[in-house]
């Protein structure tokens, strides 16, 4: 991904003011949109015009992303890696019968908190030659699933949580096992009893089931334009491959499969195959407890998670 020092054409920028808290307008619980966080794992939201036409075709680092109608706008939906610097970047906005255009917005940073966790099972932290045969061909599964993309019109672009229980790890944790530092967790953990039910967060539909490795038994969903979740850990899977499920619908139970210290669901949420923060998805009553985490980085000087930034007007042209 190219970094751009040097870009001139001020046409949309999102900037939270540093020190500001956790801050969710009253329209967020309202809106068709998650809430806009543009830091590394978090999602940014942006206006990409107002044409009554159909929506624009949207790129991220030659990606299409989600587009989605809120209000008399279109929004992309925007995955923002782990992995990505905090800087200038763009999007390259195409819609019918007009010229291709950039639309520019800032990533800010942000700090995320340290885990450390035991494993018994040694295999689980340095897996042998046979494991990591079984690990690479399953990752490549998971690749496919997450890079899955249809044209689905989506009315609702947030959640409702999959599961009761309690929040026991949060996204974005920097992890290390027996000691040994381990890729960041690109979840959401909710710890319950073993059975505890499982329902879809959002109308989709089940692209890939499997007992993995690491994952336990897994089952991703589909819900349209590179939006992918993915249920680790289950006890069983009540629904089958190429099944259309709707919101509410539940589709299994929390389990201890795979690496795990004890029964409870890694929830996973993908959007343009990048994986992000749930909370950000979630209904304010859910949402509180995960986000809290971005209260120390806002006041560091970091972007503090908010209702989608309004559109003001038609970006022009490049």
């Amino acid at each position: 991904m190219k970094k751009r020092n040097d870009m001139h054409r001020l046409v949309v920028m999102i900037v939270v003011a540093p020190g500001l808290a956790l801050a969710v307008a009253a329209s967020a619980a309202e809106s068709n949109l998650p809430l806009t966080a543009p830091v590394p794992g978090g999602v940014a939201v942006i206006c990409v015009g107002r044409t009554p036409e159909t929506a624009p075709h949207v790129l991220f680092d030659g990606q299409r992303v989600l587009v989605a109608r809120s209000g008399d706008a279109w929004h992309a939906v925007v995955g923002l890696p782990l992995s990505l610097k905090p800087g200038a970047y763009e999007l390259s906005v195409q819609e019918s019968r007009k010229s291709a255009r950039t639309v520019r917005f800032d990533v800010r940073t942000r700090r995320y908190e340290t885990q450390h966790l035991t494993l018994a099972n040694r295999r689980h932290v340095d897996p042998g030659p046979a494991d990591l045969l079984r690990i690479a061909r399953e990752q490549e599964l998971l690749f496919r699933a997450f890079s899955t993309w249809n044209d689905r019109a989506l009315d609702l672009v947030t959640f409702d949580l999959p599961s009761q229980g309690r929040f026991s790890s949060g996204f974005g944790l920097r992890r290390f096992l027996n000691n040994e530092p381990r890729q960041p967790h690109t979840g959401v953990d909710i710890a319950a009893p073993e059975g505890t039910p499982i329902a879809a967060p959002a109308a989709g539909s089940v692209i890939e089931i499997g007992d993995y490795f690491f994952n336990g038994l897994t089952l991703v969903l589909d819900h349209g334009q590179g939006l992918v979740t993915m249920y680790n850990h289950l006890s069983r899977i009540e629904v089958t491959k190429g099944a259309r499920v709707a919101r509410g619908e539940r589709i299994g139970a929390i389990g201890s499969t795979g690496r795990v210290t004890g029964p409870h669901l890694h929830w996973s949420v993908s959007l343009n195959n990048v994986r992000v923060d749930p909370a950000l998805f979630l209904p304010r009553e859910s949402r509180g407890e995960l986000l809290t985490g971005f209260l120390p980085a806002a006041r560091s000087g970091a972007a503090a998670a908010s209702a989608p930034s309004r559109c003001e007007e038609e970006p022009a042209a490049k």
